[in-house]
């Protein structure tokens, strides 16, 4: 009995200790709780107090945008947030509210600022999907939205989120839910850069927000949630179907009635036709990104005044369309005298590829590589005039041969350069050295890696088409070096200048006379070799390239002060048949051009040739032997490993052109040309202290 008397003692003050712990841990709980609730008071207060008043949330901006304007000032294109007309609670079509509340917030007009059944919920997804690194859901209130777009960003943070639920709590204490609800819809992002009801609604459906239909209410309400997954210009299907979701969610919450719903013919909704996408966005894709590194203002609108001459941009569109063999792409870039790009064509249709061949891809540029190799022989001490000879060559195995087949002897460089003799090319890489053409290549712009195996001389280098385009505007501007640039000026909106291009003429590649006599062997060409396609009645200097078995057709040339490039070929690099760079590349260069230069005046070359009328050489490049000897060297001259970026091609057939019927070319030396014009022609000097050729 003692023991069972002791034993209910104990029990009883067990009991006694539970009760008292639980009412301590009680009172302490109420305590932390009341002391919560006051320092959340005070915390809504203070963010209270530090609100400004509703016409500065109304004008808070919602993203930097970008006009962008044309040489003539016209604007080309608008990038970054677009604005409607705000539109004031009573404006907003009823549908459209109501629509937004049931999708969004349905609590909308009871919860303060947070919703309590909301935290709920998310708290329990939260539970069920521990571990898995998913997102809280259902938390977030319009208020709190509208606090993170005006105040906050979308970093997924617990002290985000609470600074959110404080400042949303004071934005409900200070303004209406009216105010609230005209804030939200006039400032949330709905995709396509449209900010508010108006913008979404004028981009969308080609009306103002004020005439919102209630299936149009419905998709724009759907795409609050993913704008970029349910935009309707990109996915109709997706952008439709969310809004069927919002239209159950309306009438399940009594916004609409069930024969509202049956009504609501989401697919009779009519889009606003898409503006049509042209090729001078391949030009602002090129620019634009370059602000990063000219400018420091991430907030203000900025315009943007650029060089696009858009005339000779609707040639050139005209251009590559027009001259492109079917199945392939074209490319073209065109600099003004200092660099200024007034034309550049990244491919026959921005809206099918908007992948810009004029800057991105890298391909072969066959004999119009030649350029360097002949700069590199006249900087050496070669002239126009020198004698070389057109005779077998091998070296380490590597065989060139000349499109004719067959060899002619004797001749000068204006001659091997004018028919792309490729085996006086190979022997004037040994004599100079094929490191030294790579650096000349190097100097004049190119980025890529530039090998030094015997055949780089006929252009297996991978470039770039605004490499060589730069490359040859260089040689237009005698020598000094050229930088394409695509922007002359930005601004803000109120006029205050952030930057002005300045024109640079100190570097000097080379020295006058070397720029002189490329700029006679190019006109040469153009006048009666690979280029005379490219002839539009004034002075032309150029060059064609076309790659092993017709891969790639080129046409680099200038006249009076514009430089033009033109790439053609497949994107796969698999062989075109007929593709010569003296054929639709030089076709294209000269359709360009013709308007391009129509309202210049003509300029004369300072070397003057005139030159016989008909052409020889069909500019393909064939090989023989894998030369495994040389390297790739970087822009610094260090050697590197090539790294090919072309997709892996099915292997063609060669082709053979050993058989076509080619005339040899004849000696054409400054002598014959004066004999044939009855001209006595001065001694022509070599430059001093330089040593002749061996």
């Amino acid at each position: 009995m003692a023991r069972a008397g002791k034993s209910k003692a104990s029990s009883g003050g067990t009991s006694a200790n539970v009760k008292r712990w639980l009412i301590r841990g009680l009172k302490v709980g109420a305590l932390a709780s009341v002391a919560g609730l006051i320092a959340l008071v005070i915390a809504v207060i203070v963010a209270m107090q530090s609100l400004p008043n509703y016409e500065a949330l109304k004008s808070s901006p919602n993203g930097q945008m970008i006009r962008v304007h044309a040489a003539d000032g016209s604007v080309i294109v608008s990038l970054g947030p677009s604005f409607g007309r705000w539109l004031s609670f009573d404006q907003i079509p009823a549908v459209m509210t109501d629509a937004m509340v049931s999708v969004e917030d349905k609590r909308f007009y009871s919860h303060p600022g947070v919703d309590p059944i909301g935290l709920a919920r998310a708290a329990w997804f939260a539970v069920e999907n521990r571990g898995t690194k998913r997102r809280l859901q259902g938390a977030s209130t319009i208020t709190q939205q509208v606090t993170r777009n005006i105040f906050l960003n979308n970093s997924y943070t617990w002290g985000r989120k609470v600074r959110e639920m404080i400042l949303a709590m004071a934005l409900e204490r200070k303004f209406s839910k009216r105010q609230i609800l005209e804030l939200y819809l006039n400032k949330v992002y709905f995709g396509g850069g449209a900010y508010g009801v108006d913008a979404a609604s004028r981009k969308f459906f080609g009306h103002p927000g004020t005439e919102l239909s209630l299936p149009e209410a419905a998709i724009i309400a759907g795409l609050v949630k993913a704008p970029s997954s349910y935009s309707p210009t990109a996915d109709a299907e997706a952008a439709i179907g969310r809004a069927g979701v919002v239209l159950d969610v309306m009438r399940e919450n009594g916004a609409i009635t069930a024969v509202q719903r049956a009504d609501a013919n989401l697919a009779g909704v009519k889009l606003a036709p898409e503006a049509p996408q042209n090729s001078v966005r391949y030009f602002t894709d090129w620019a634009l990104p370059q602000l990063d590194t000219l400018i420091d203002e991430p907030a203000e609108p900025l315009e943007v005044w650029t060089t696009i001459d858009l005339n000779m941009q609707h040639a050139a569109t005209a251009a590559i369309k027009d001259n492109t063999p079917a199945g392939t792409q074209g490319a073209l870039v065109s600099v003004d005298r200092d660099g200024a790009v007034r034309a550049m064509v990244g491919g026959n249709d921005y809206v099918t590829s908007n992948y810009n061949r004029a800057t991105q891809a890298v391909r072969q540029p066959g004999s119009a590589f030649k350029l360097f190799v002949y700069m590199a022989a006249l900087e050496a001490g070669y002239t126009p005039d020198t004698a070389v000879k057109d005779e077998p060559v091998d070296i380490d195995g590597w065989q060139p041969r000349n499109s004719s087949g067959r060899y002619s002897g004797d001749m000068d460089i204006r001659t091997a350069f004018a028919y792309s003799i490729n085996t006086v090319a190979a022997k004037l890489g040994m004599e100079v050295g094929f490191a030294t053409i790579a650096d000349m290549a190097r100097r004049f712009g190119i980025s890529t890696p530039v090998n030094t195996h015997p055949s780089m001389v006929l252009g297996t280098s991978d470039v770039r088409l605004i490499d060589m385009t730069r490359a040859f505007a260089s040689v237009a501007r005698k020598g000094v070096a050229v930088t394409p640039y695509g922007i002359t000026k930005v601004t803000t909106a109120d006029g205050r200048m952030l930057y002005e291009h300045e024109d640079d003429t100190s570097r000097v590649l080379v020295a006058p006379w070397v720029a002189a006599g490329i700029t006679d062997l190019l006109q040469t060409a153009v006048n009666t070799g690979t280029g005379k396609a490219a002839q539009i009645g004034r002075p032309v200097a150029g060059k064609t390239g076309t790659t092993n078995s017709n891969k790639d057709g080129w046409f680099m040339g200038f006249s009076s002060g514009i430089t033009t490039g033109v790439w053609m070929g497949r994107d796969n690099a698999r062989a075109v048949g007929g593709l010569q760079g003296g054929r639709a590349p030089a076709q294209a260069f000269a359709q360009y051009m013709k308007v391009a230069v129509a309202k210049r005046p003509v300029e004369q070359f300072e070397t003057e040739v005139t030159l016989p009328e008909w052409q020889l050489e069909p500019d393909e490049e064939s090989y023989f032997g894998e030369p495994d000897n040389g390297m790739y060297v970087d822009e610094n001259g260090m050697p590197v490993e090539r790294g090919r970026t072309e997709a892996p091609v099915d292997p063609e057939p060669p082709v053979d052109d050993s058989t076509q019927d080619v005339v040899a070319p004849q000696k054409m030396d400054q002598n014959w040309i004066d004999n044939v014009l009855g001209r006595e022609r001065p001694a022509r000097e070599r430059p001093r202290n330089v040593p002749p050729p061996n």
